[in-house]
Order: structure tokens, then sequence, then C-alpha cells
């Protein structure tokens, strides 16, 4: 069975529906066809932050929280990074690898120039491409899930292990990046990408009441009863159509055709999607315990060092080390 490799950074204690759609219902759906190395990126949550026991606290609640959302774990083996100490390893191979040129090409590097931050920025926001590559090779997965924002670190990825094989002969497998160009499109509450930089987000674990407001806040225009809309072209529709069936779609679809009802009509209807869809989510994740969660993690990390550490061998062959 073909490979997928994904991560999240628990730089929060819990996810947001942005991340619920743009990571975690595709991996519900890889998990299918897929077996899934789904790493808790603890390592790259460290660039932006330092606080003590924070992203320990962060990594088992979001991990409690992808399990609450039926992961199969049988088929997704989900893992903290820091655990695994053959990415630290093979990030160092990369990093000697990689010319200074390519890391200062790379987004996150650039935007820091621009912004002029560049003197407040750690080493690591520098090197962190080297990391993510190592992450990503290490386990020679077939397919990388990754948004239309990340696609440079695949293409580095791929060019990096290119370069390994051209030098030591071929070693590591060249993956192929996933991209879900739809969902990446998706505007939240402001019309903007669900973001905590932007303060638009509905976390997964939110209350009812905290949901109710959230929801009054997004975003309309006036337009007088019976008077055509595109929905397409409404914030609320677009939430609001991940999370109804395709025939529910339709019938909403002709209404915003005919316009005979009111934005606080929809945002009632998107309310009460989003609190059905959370209610079994939230039930079973105060049923998991943080030591059941942590069973679960330690048991996967042995598996997961094993083949980590087995392709490292192969590696440190190749370069004659």
């Amino acid at each position: 069975m073909k490979t997928v490799l994904t991560w999240i950074k628990p730089t929060a204690d819990q996810i947001h529906f942005g991340n619920y759609f743009w990571a975690v219902k595709p991996l519900l759906d890889l998990q299918k066809d897929y077996d899934v190395f789904f790493m808790i990126a603890d390592l790259h949550a460290f660039i932006w932050v330092q606080e003590k026991n924070y992203i320990h606290q962060a990594s088992i609640k979001q991990a409690k929280l992808y399990i609450s959302l039926w992961i199969d774990l049988e088929k997704v083996k989900i893992f903290r990074q820091h655990k695994v100490p053959a990415h630290a390893e093979f990030n160092w191979i990369i990093s000697c690898l990689t010319p200074f040129g390519t890391l200062r090409r790379m987004h996150a590097f650039k935007d820091a120039v621009a912004k002029n931050k560049i003197e407040k920025i750690n080493a690591w926001l520098f090197n962190y491409p080297t990391l993510m590559a190592a992450d990503i090779l290490l386990y020679n997965p077939d397919f990388v899930p990754v948004g239309q924002d990340q696609k440079q670190h695949i293409e580095y990825a791929q060019d990096i292990a290119e370069k390994f094989n051209h030098l030591y002969g071929e070693t590591i497998k060249i993956p192929k990046e996933m991209i879900n160009k739809d969902i990446a499109k998706v505007p939240w509450i402001d019309g903007r990408k669900m973001s905590k930089s932007y303060n638009n987000f509905i976390w997964l674990l939110d209350s009812e009441e905290e949901i109710l407001k959230k929801t009054k806040r997004i975003l309309t225009d006036s337009i007088p009863l019976g008077t055509a809309k595109n929905p397409d072209e409404c914030n609320v529709y677009n939430i609001l159509k991940l999370f109804i069936t395709d025939n529910e779609n339709k019938i909403i679809r002709e209404k915003y055709l005919t316009w005979n009802f009111s934005f606080k009509e929809m945002k009632e209807l998107l309310f009460n999607k989003i609190i059905e869809f959370l209610k079994p989510v939230q039930e079973k994740y105060k049923n998991i315990t943080d030591e059941e969660v942590i069973k679960i993690l330690e048991k996967n990390e042995k598996k997961v060092n094993e083949i980590a550490n087995k392709n490292m061998k192969k590696i440190y062959k190749a370069i004659w080390i």
C-alpha cells in the first residue's frame, strides 16, 4: 500500500475549522487508501513557541482531538517529531548538501527580510526547510498533502533528494505533492482564510455561545428580498456548504437565486450544522484521558523509530559513514 506523510504544528492547544478542512478531513479520506505517517511537528513549533511545557501539552491536546475526529489508529501512525531522533540526524545531512542561496530564497525568510524582521528571527526560521525536507524524505512517502503556499518546500525536498541520489546512488524516494486547491480557497468569518493571525477562526472545542457569536460576525451584504444572489459570493454559504449534503446544497443554492429568506436565517442554519457536527466530537474528546493519548503516541513512536532508523542506516551506508 502506498504511503502518505502529513503533519500539524502544535503552536496552539487545539485546532480550528481551517485546520480541519485543510488537514484533518483530507487525512480521513486518505486513510481509506493509504498508510499514513501523521507527525505532530513539535520541533517546528519550537521555532515560534519557547514557553516551557506549552508544546508538550498542546501536542497531547491536538492528538486527542485527532483521535476524537475518528482517525483510524490502525492505519494512521500519529507520533511526536522530537521522539524520533532520526529527524535531527537526517536534517544535518540535508543541511550539509543545501546551498545558502537556496534557503535565502525560501518564502518565510524572504518575507522576514521584506518586513525588516531579519534581526528578530531565530536561526531556525532560516534553516527549518532542511528539517522539513528531512521529515518528508525520512519515511520515503509516495505523497505529501500540502497547501499551495507550502509547495515550495516540497519542491525543495524533491530537489535535495534528487541531488542526494545523484551523488550517492538511488537511496531516497522522490515524493509527489498532493494539493487540494478547492479547500484552500474557502473564506471564513471575514472573507479571508481562517487563521489565528486574523482572529477569524472557530475552534473545534468552542462552546455553543462562542460559536453563535462568531457566526453572527460573518460579513454579509445588503440586498432586498426577491433579488437573485450568487451563493458563491456569500461568505455564509461558502462555509455552510462544507457541512451539508449534496441534496441540501442544491436546495440552498436555489434559495439564493430567489432570495426569499434573510442572512439571519442562513447564519442560524450554519450555526445548527456546526453544532450538529461538533457535538459528538466534543463528547468523545471529554471521554479520552491524556494518559490514553500518551500510550497511543508512545506505541506509534516505537514503530516509527524502527522505520526511521532502518532508513537512516541506508542513508549512512550510501554516504559511507
